[in-house]
């Protein structure tokens, strides 16, 4: 298992992560297994938004005995009412929800404290002036919640979170389909198939801008509905005409700026075997590009979605890192002294390009490489 920086928190993760919202499909003992399985398999951090008791017991047994070996990404504002999950911001409801996390969990602190499913811009500008986010941040200052996160699916509230100076990690939904659409405040209209005719091409301008102020500010990402709720799997189902695999998608998301971890979905031990596969699975195995660019619907054409198809150049040059360090680069008016520090730190960079073009025959999305890594030379100057 490879593990990654959760950006500014400074806590290692593995790449892939649990999501446990699918153990209340499960009997006790069952679910148990499930989460210890994982945890053999090398995955630590696990994501619990769900407010049932019986989830929640699940995960406490399963990591009673290795807590500090897990990173938790615990929800303020999912709560269990008349045996329902509601989500709100009402204190008489908040607070005892999150009590009983902990009280289940069987812990007295949580890694990340993350701020519940926020979409609505006119609800983040209530929340921040609310007796909710006041909640948070004691929680926060009397190490309850050792991090503050948030999670969301629309990237304008995922922008607004990247640029306070509290929120460390932002939980986003990423997938092949999801970042080929505008922001939506409705995610459930994400999953209408009649969201993707044609005409949509690549990923978003507004998803890429985000993707990359993450990675400038250094607040990590982690995924969710990384696998479009199994439609991606099904060529029937999936918006491009084509199926992908377990580890198509997770590379695909892994592959984005700031992504730390996908927290992937198990109903069984194999699931989980699918998506650690990932960790040993050939570069053709991985490749997503060569589906997206084959499939009879959509197509990314121009757009360097840092795959690394165009491996290896010639003159050595990491050239998916050297178009990242660019598309970060011209976000601002002048280049950010880290971004210019990590460019230099890839010891070739784009001027020791010899315009050979090899890497353009192997790019799936038609992407002009060498104009480029020109254009890359006249920014940084070298």
């Amino acid at each position: 298992m490879n593990y990654r920086v959760l950006g500014m928190t400074g806590l290692k993760v593995s790449e892939i992560g649990f999501g446990a919202e699918w153990l209340d499909r499960h009997s006790f003992e069952e679910g148990v297994e499930l989460v210890r399985y994982a945890h053999s398999k090398g995955i630590n951090i696990i994501d619990c938004w769900m407010p049932d008791p019986h989830s929640r017991d699940v995960v406490g047994e399963a990591i009673y005995d290795c807590r500090d070996e897990w990173i938790i990404q615990g929800h303020i504002g999912p709560t269990w009412q008349d045996e329902q999950y509601v989500r709100t911001r009402d204190m008489a409801f908040v607070k005892p929800a999150f009590e009983d996390l902990l009280a289940r969990l069987r812990t007295d602190y949580i890694d990340i404290g993350m701020m519940h499913y926020i979409d609505y811009v006119d609800e983040w500008n209530r929340i921040l002036e609310s007796d909710y986010f006041e909640y948070v941040k004691k929680l926060h200052a009397d190490g309850v919640i050792r991090h503050i996160g948030m999670s969301t699916h629309n990237p304008q509230i995922a922008k607004l979170a990247a640029e306070t100076d509290f929120i460390e990690l932002i939980m986003f939904s990423i997938n092949p389909a999801f970042d080929m659409l505008p922001a939506n405040e409705n995610m459930e209209l994400m999953f209408e198939a009649d969201h993707y005719e044609s005409g949509l091409a690549g990923i978003e301008k507004e998803r890429m801008e985000l993707y990359q102020l993450c990675e400038r500010n250094n607040k990590a990402i982690t995924v969710m509905k990384g696998y479009f709720g199994g439609r991606l799997f099904d060529e029937k189902l999936s918006p491009f005409g084509v199926a992908m695999t377990p580890v198509q998608c997770i590379h695909y998301a892994l592959t984005k700026p700031a992504v730390a971890s996908i927290m992937c979905g198990y109903d069984t031990t194999s699931q989980v075997d699918d998506a650690v596969a990932y960790e040993t699975a050939s570069t053709a195995d991985r490749d997503y590009a060569s589906v997206l660019a084959n499939a009879p619907n959509h197509s990314y054409k121009g757009q360097c979605t840092y795959c690394g198809h165009c491996k290896p150049c010639v003159v050595g040059l990491d050239i998916a890192m050297i178009n990242k360090f660019y598309d970060l680069a011209v976000m601002q008016p002048e280049i950010p002294a880290t971004v210019r520090d990590h460019y230099l730190s890839l010891g070739s960079t784009a001027s020791d390009c010899i315009g050979c073009k090899e890497c353009e025959t192997r790019c799936p999305f038609d992407v002009s490489i060498a104009d480029r890594m020109l254009h890359t030379t006249e920014l940084f100057g070298v």
